[in-house]
Formats: C-alpha cells, structure tokens, sequence
C-alpha cells in the first residue's frame, strides 16, 4: 500500500487535490500537524470535498507520533534529492511505501531529512525552477510507484459511462 505523508501542509487547495488523488489511487493519507487549515466535516463539504466518505486519511500530532505508530521504508520528495522517482525500486520494498512531501513554504525539516540522506527525490526540471505544485509533485510520484507495482486494484478501463464510451454513438 501507499501511503502520503504530507508534513504540516498550509494550503487547503493543494490538500484537497491530494486527497482527491489518494481515492483514485486507493492510498491513505497522514497529515502531521500543525496544519494550516481544518478538516472537520464541515469545511471538507464546503470545499466540495464529497469524496470525502472514500478516503483513508490519519491525523497526527507530530512526526515523532507519526514514525511511532507507521515504521516503514520512507522516501522523502525534496528539491534538495539528488535522485529522480524512477531511479528508485519500489518494488523492492518488503511492506508499504511511504511518500513524504513537505510543507509548501519551508518544505521537510532538515533534522528531519538528514537521517534519510539515501531515500530522498527530486523531480527533475530546468535549473531555474525552483520547485512545482505540492499536489501536482503527489501525483507525479504517486503514479511513478503505482507504475512501476504494476497499478495494483486500480481498473485501466472506464467504468462509470463503460469502457466504450467514445466508440458508442
């Protein structure tokens, strides 16, 4: 299973495409806190968060409760890794992935990242950008592990308007 772990996310936007895509992804999602927005009920449905119901998502109060309660094999997406997604073997992971991503403005601590030297990545892009869309970072790695797993229980046909649709007159 995947698993992201976004470290004390501040804009709710990015949050919401990220949960969006742990659904259609079947991953769960770990917020550590603080966060800089809130997801009770209320605010997930005046967002138009209605997939709401279908994702797995765990609050937790820091990354010491996070690591205490989650032990696993982490990779952490930083503008500072000096690996792409692909260079890393997810399926040779023994047990599940976890996809750490950080907050947008400072990004992952470094007392945090410097003890997993070995499991960090970047995304590759042109010199003079300094870094992409959280949400868009989450969906590009995400499907870079479900690719390489073989997209397990994901369905690569339409299934709600049925996978002929276009053809269909």
């Amino acid at each position: 299973m995947i698993h992201i772990v976004l470290y004390e996310p501040e804009i709710p936007q990015n949050t919401g495409n990220i949960m969006r895509t742990c659904v259609a992804t079947n991953s769960v999602l770990h917020l550590i806190e603080p966060l800089g927005f809130s997801v009770d009920e209320k605010h997930l449905r005046r967002a138009g968060l209605d997939y709401r119901k279908d994702l797995t998502m765990h609050v937790h109060p820091n990354w010491e409760d996070f690591t205490a309660k989650y032990p696993g094999e982490y990779f952490f997406v930083s503008r500072y890794g000096k690996k792409s997604p692909d260079m890393f073997d997810f399926t040779a992971v023994d047990g599940d992935i976890f996809l750490v991503f950080g907050k947008e403005s400072t990004g992952i601590p470094k007392r945090i990242m410097i003890d997993h030297l070995e499991n960090q990545m970047r995304l590759p892009m042109v010199a003079s950008a300094r870094s992409l869309n959280l949400s868009n970072c989450v969906a590009i790695c995400t499907y870079e592990c479900l690719r390489q797993l073989g997209y397990p229980g994901l369905s690569r046909v339409e299934v709600i308007k049925g996978e002929d649709f276009i053809g269909n007159e």
